[in-house]
């Protein structure tokens, strides 16, 4: 049991599989638009007062844009209800107790998270020793 999660949530067993692209998160300013994005890859698009924030494949980053490049993304294969607690803290704090410094995001069906590329074997070797399976 981790000493993050509250004693009466079972930590569950999850699938991630390692997506195939090199990523970036990148910094716009408020508002900006972005050219489309290639179909069939996973892309982020947010829209805050102070920013705007994309992750996407590197190839793909903007101009222009500030870029924090060298990002993985792995993806839970597993999709829950909203009201299921601890699967995101399941992934997240083994990343934590390992020292893997993390870009967590989510879609309406699954999360998503991003790793620097240094930090990969050491984060999906955290992931395995805590149960889940994790596909590269």
């Amino acid at each position: 049991m981790n000493a993050s999660m509250p004693p009466h949530l079972p930590m569950p067993s999850l699938s991630l599989s390692l997506l195939s692209d090199a990523y970036a998160v990148c910094r716009l300013p408020p508002g900006a638009s972005v050219e489309p994005l290639p179909k069939g890859a996973f892309a982020l698009l947010v829209s805050a007062l102070e920013e705007t924030t994309l992750v996407c494949p590197l190839g793909h980053a903007p101009q222009g844009a500030e870029i924090d490049a060298g990002w993985r993304c792995l993806r839970i294969d597993q999709s829950f209800d909203f009201g299921v607690p601890g699967i995101l803290a399941s992934v997240l704090a083994p990343l934590a107790a390992a020292g893997v410094g993390i870009f967590a995001t989510s879609t309406f069906s699954t999360d998503y998270v991003l790793v620097k590329a240094a930090d990969l074997d050491r984060a999906v070797e955290a992931l395995r020793a805590a149960g889940h399976a994790v596909l590269a």
